[in-house]
């Protein structure tokens, strides 16, 4: 137990009940100094100056008179009155002598946190406010810190910097805004060993996702040095996932990962001060790979899970977390340095949805990383200085290069915000999400893009990639109160590809994934021809096998980018829905369609009609083909059995045969995806009229069949649906198709099978779901913007149903075997 002082706190003394005492930043720290180091969570050891401290030197001086005066009567609306007023007050305070016994037991502290590392011990010096009035107010940004402070007179000093940081533009600008009394609010500075990121790195994490408040994820993010790069949004940083609840079953894997260019690195320079670090350029190999190893990134989502579980337990209902993170460049430790409540995301009504869609993209001017999710628009103002914001008026496009907290007056006031730097925790994107402003973060180019008082659209509506358009485009906001739906009886599935989406996506009312489109990921994550990542000295093009060397460079073997970037896409769709089922359909690129893929042009025949030919299960297992899929069959067994998401059916497409049925299967099961091991159910694509002709044998060797129902019509009816000419043929509502899907529905409940459809059809035509309804088909997977829409039209029928006597899902009661 370290000694006693009057006015310094060790870190193993607080708790959170010490906020009015020590700020709620130290207060946070020694509660998990003191209850998480048990479990491991390594926080770096330290002392708090207490706010008492605070006021004991201001009325020492004599200096609250002083302060009444320039404070008093300022007029806040006023940039320059503030800016004035603010650097007198911060004069005032710094003016004032640190008592002599308080400036001792700075340096006793001092002394003994050094005798418990090293003499060599450089410290970070970190302000901590608080408000007498309302204990629980956040001050988090408001003042300053400083880093690698080494010896008694830079600590001295660097504590009368940070008492004198209470009364920041920002700072003071903030206060007024929240009704805070200037007089009523102290402030804390909490000493602690300096975590060496700058010879490391550094980040922010959050126990939820922050663009969907999904909150089964860690979503961390990192960059080389000192972490106030990712900050403050001056670095595109590298983005991590990892899945709470597989995690806390044991499973060790991270789920999805974004490499961030990492274009500069924050060090220290020569001097004391917080002037003295400097941003220097990322070598290329450091930005070429990411900032932490796997391990660490797993390592970081255990110190959040123990985060988040000991807050929530603390509060006694769950409280998402903001933490953030530093890794020592000298021991190797990953340290965490300070953990605060997440306020904004997981404060959402979620309740209500509201689903922002652009009627119709204009040009694409700029792109980025989306915050939000919604779409504005509105004149473009570029802010290249601090001194220029007074010339921005409300309802305009800010556009910068970064933000910083002195902005926040006028964010407030944006349409929407875009700037070239900064990564989805940085500072302009937390501020715009507190906001509910679109922003499109890290453009690279946005200030020299957009042209001054041009009108343009800003789209956060299209997944992880924002986007700004030329001009005022038309868009549709559709709010739905989700309290007042009903669920059907009949599963309500979704089609979804994109796994930019699948958090947000999950908010829809939903019994799962009917159809989880591989070849999208394949075609926006991978690029490249799995065999052309094989077989590259096939390739005779050199452009095409330097893109591949450089999407492959950070793999022992080009085939392992292949699957470990499919089971991370695959494995965001299922966690997003975990544990409902997810239905994945392998691949059903036709041969035309792989011939794009990168390499592709070099693996693949032509056909007179792809739509009928080389696809789906008949690739599977030929020579042509077979190596590839089994990257595949690995991505999938990674999915299930590493990432532990056995929530994942897998499903064959355009299985033709009985007999490509038996060989497909044996071929999963010799790559270690058996049926009915770890409970692995694999349905089949039902769109070829001699899966419903045969459909009782093809029941033996599947769980499920999935009507889809565009190559159901297609082969029914004879029409190439890819053919404009008798494009006006194709009908999945004609007469000879309804009655094939008929057949196909009975036939699966005949069979103890699991009934559903994930075709276009019920997304297009309310009566064609209407008519799946009535046979009681188990499931209908739509598209999501068709959702809300069609549910509510499922509802009216089955109300119909039991009106008219008649259960739309009677079957199920005496079915077996059903998933």
């Amino acid at each position: 137990m370290p000694k006693s002082y009057k006015y310094l706190r060790w870190f193993e003394e607080l708790n959170l009940s010490d906020i009015p005492l020590v700020g709620g930043k130290n207060a946070s720290l020694g509660e998990m100094y003191r209850a998480l180091g048990s479990e491991g969570v390594k926080v770096p050891n330290g002392f708090a100056v207490t706010a008492e401290a605070y006021r004991y030197m201001l009325n020492k001086a004599g200096a609250w008179q002083a302060l009444h005066d320039v404070l008093d009567t300022l007029n806040p609306d006023d940039v320059n009155d503030l800016a004035r007023r603010a650097r007198q007050a911060r004069e005032i305070v710094y003016a004032a002598p640190l008592p002599e016994d308080l400036e001792q037991e700075i340096l006793n502290g001092l002394a003994e946190l050094q005798s418990q590392y090293d003499e060599a011990l450089t410290v970070a010096v970190r302000s901590s406010a608080t408000a007498e009035d309302l204990p629980t107010a956040s001050f988090a940004g408001q003042q300053d810190t400083y880093l690698n402070i080494a010896g008694g007179p830079a600590l001295l000093d660097a504590c009368k910097r940070c008492f004198a940081s209470l009364f920041t533009d920002r700072a003071i600008h903030y206060r007024i805004d929240q009704g805070f009394d200037h007089f009523k609010v102290s402030l804390s500075i909490g000493v602690m060993k300096m975590v060496r990121s700058d010879l490391a790195a550094s980040g922010v994490m959050f126990t939820l996702d922050t663009e969907s408040g999904f909150k089964d994820v860690v979503f961390i993010t990192g960059a080389y040095g000192l972490g106030e790069n990712v900050v403050q949004g001056a670095v595109d940083p590298d983005e991590f996932y990892v899945h709470k609840p597989t995690f806390k079953q044991g499973y060790r894997c991270v789920l999805r990962r974004v490499l961030g260019a990492k274009k500069i690195k924050m060090v220290y320079s020569e001097g004391r001060t917080r002037e003295a670090i400097r941003n220097i350029v990322t070598a290329a190999e450091e930005r070429l790979r990411y900032c932490i190893s796997d391990e660490e990134v797993l390592r970081l989502a255990d110190y959040a899970i123990k985060i988040e579980n000991h807050y929530s337990t603390e509060a006694g209902h769950h409280k998402p977390m903001d933490i953030e993170w530093a890794k020592d460049g000298m021991d190797g430790q990953l340290y965490i340095v300070q953990a605060r409540p997440e306020t904004v995301v997981s404060q959402r009504n979620a309740a209500v949805l509201e689903n922002y869609r652009l009627d119709k993209p204009g040009q694409l001017l700029v792109t980025g990383h989306a915050v939000g999710s919604k779409i504005a628009s509105g004149k473009v103002h570029v802010i290249n200085h601090v001194n220029e914001l007074p010339s921005f008026k409300p309802g305009e496009v800010l556009v910068a290069d970064m933000t910083t907290p002195d902005w926040e007056p006028v964010m407030k006031t944006a349409a929407a915000i875009v700037t070239n730097r900064g990564g989805r925790t940085c500072h302009a994107a937390i501020i715009s999400r507190e906001l509910g402003v679109p922003a499109v973060i890290g453009c690279d180019n946005a200030t020299t893009a957009l042209a001054r008082q041009t009108e343009v659209t800003v789209s956060c509506a299209e997944g992880d990639a924002g986007k700004v358009y030329s001009g005022l485009l038309k868009f549709t906001v559709d709010t739905t109160d989700l309290t007042r739906l009903e669920k059907p009886n009949t599963k309500i599935m979704l089609n979804l590809g994109n796994p930019e989406l699948a958090f947000k996506i999950n908010q829809l009312p939903n019994d799962g994934v009917g159809l989880a489109r591989m070849e999208f990921i394949i075609n926006e994550y991978i690029k490249a021809h799995p065999l052309a990542l094989l077989h590259p000295e096939r390739i005779q093009n050199s452009d095409e096998r330097i893109r591949i060397d450089a999407l492959t460079r950070e793999y022992v073997k080009p085939e392992e980018f292949f699957i470990e970037k499919l089971s991370e896409g695959v494995g965001t769709l299922a966690a997003a829905f975990y544990p409902k089922p997810v239905v994945v359909r392998l691949s059903d690129f036709k041969t035309n369609e792989y011939a794009t893929l990168l390499g592709g042009s070099w693996f693949e025949r032509e056909e007179a009609n792809p739509m009928i030919g080389f696809r789906g299960a008949s690739r599977y297992t030929h020579p042509d083909y077979a190596e590839a899929f089994v990257l595949e069959c690995r991505a999938m067994k990674r999915v299930r059995e590493i990432m532990g998401l056995i929530n994942v059916i897998l499903m064959i497409p355009f299985c033709r045969t009985i007999h490509e049925a038996e060989k497909v299967l044996a071929f999963m099961a010799e790559q270690g995806l058996k049926r009915g091991e770890q409970d692995l159910k694999i349905y089949v694509m039902c769109e070829i009229p001699n899966n419903v002709i045969l459909i009782d044998e093809f029941s033996r060797y599947f769980d499920g069949f999935s009507i889809g129902s565009n190559d159901l019509t297609q082969l029914t009816l004879g029409v190439d649906r890819d053919s404009e000419i008798v494009a006006d043929v194709f009908d999945e509502r004609d007469a000879g198709v309804k009655a094939i899907i008929r057949m196909a529905v009975e036939g699966a409940h005949r069979n103890g099978r699991h009934s559903g459809i994930c075709g276009q059809a019920p997304s297009d035509f309310p009566e064609m779901a209407e008519y799946l309804v009535e046979l009681g088909i188990d499931s209908i997977s739509l598209n999501p913007d068709s959702v809300l829409k069609t549910t509510q039209h499922i509802l009216a029928v089955e109300k119909r149903l039991e009106q008219e006597g008649r259960s739309s899902n009677s079957q199920l009661k005496d079915k077996k075997g059903e998933s």
